[in-house]
């Protein structure tokens, strides 16, 4: 299937590692111009330069912290200025969930609350509030925001509110901006295969003396009983940036290998 991608232009935010950056090659990749976001400058160079080393399109570098509404702001006006418009924006930098880390009552403060709404839901805000505009004067664009299955399993306090919060975010943007050209979707990852898991699985496997296949399969509890790629991810996030994407807005996609047991309707 053609995606009808060719000559579309993209901000990535996140797109130095993880999920972000398999986002950013999988665009790359269908023809599409990229600017990928993050707030260490010399790693996300680095990414830029294989990522257009790779692909052959271009891919430029703009450090930005999304919890600085000034940034955000000038994030987008240098991509205009550099690719001569912006068509997709993908919402995927957050703060890392600490695997591990006490969740319960007494142990969620105000204060990490706050530091996980900060980034994964104002930060999304302030950057579909700075694309949006560009995207209503062409009527044509995706917003493709990452949340995560953490959305529907209560296993923490403040990563539940995030995750459903990037979800609320997601169908207020659809309803407004749906009639404009603009659809805008969540995406929920659940456990994936990104350098921060295999960094961290290769360390337990050194401790341990078992593979770091071995330790994925233990951590697999989804329908397919195996870890996602982030590649795999990414797939997903390419079609619903794409021209072909346009029956799917507001909603939800789960691409965390199908969780067993509950009905989502």
């Amino acid at each position: 299937m053609n995606l009808d991608l060719d000559g579309k232009r993209a901000i990535v935010t996140g797109g130095s590692r993880g999920i972000g950056l398999a986002v950013a090659r999988g665009l790359a990749n269908e023809g599409v111009d990229v600017v990928i976001a993050a707030r260490a400058a010399e790693p996300l160079a680095a990414a830029a330069r294989t990522l257009a080393e790779e692909t052959g399109r271009r891919v430029v570098a703009i450090p930005t912290d999304t919890g600085d509404d000034g940034q955000v702001e000038a994030l987008v006006e240098r991509t205009v200025a550099e690719l001569g418009g912006v068509d997709i924006l993908v919402n995927s930098a957050a703060t890392p969930w600490s695997a591990g880390a006490s969740a319960d009552l007494a142990a969620t403060s105000d204060d990490v609350v706050r530091r996980e709404v900060e980034i994964k839901v104002l930060g999304y805000l302030r950057t579909a509030r700075a694309v949006a505009p560009h995207l209503v004067e062409q009527r044509w664009g995706r917003i493709i925001n990452i949340s995560g299955l953490g959305a529907r399993q209560a296993n923490s306090i403040a990563q539940t509110i995030r995750n459903i919060s990037v979800s609320a975010l997601t169908k207020n943007l659809a309803d407004e901006l749906g009639p404009k050209g603009i659809n805008v979707t969540v995406v929920h990852p659940g456990l994936t295969r990104t350098e921060r898991l295999t960094q961290r699985l290769t360390a337990q496997a050194e401790e341990s003396g078992n593979t770091v296949t071995e330790l994925e399969a233990e951590l697999a509890k989804n329908t397919l009983r195996r870890v996602i790629d982030a590649a795999e991810v990414a797939d997903v996030v390419t079609f619903l940036a794409s021209p072909r994407s346009i029956a799917i807005t507001g909603d939800a996609i789960a691409v965390g290998g199908g969780v067993p047991g509950p009905v989502f309707y």
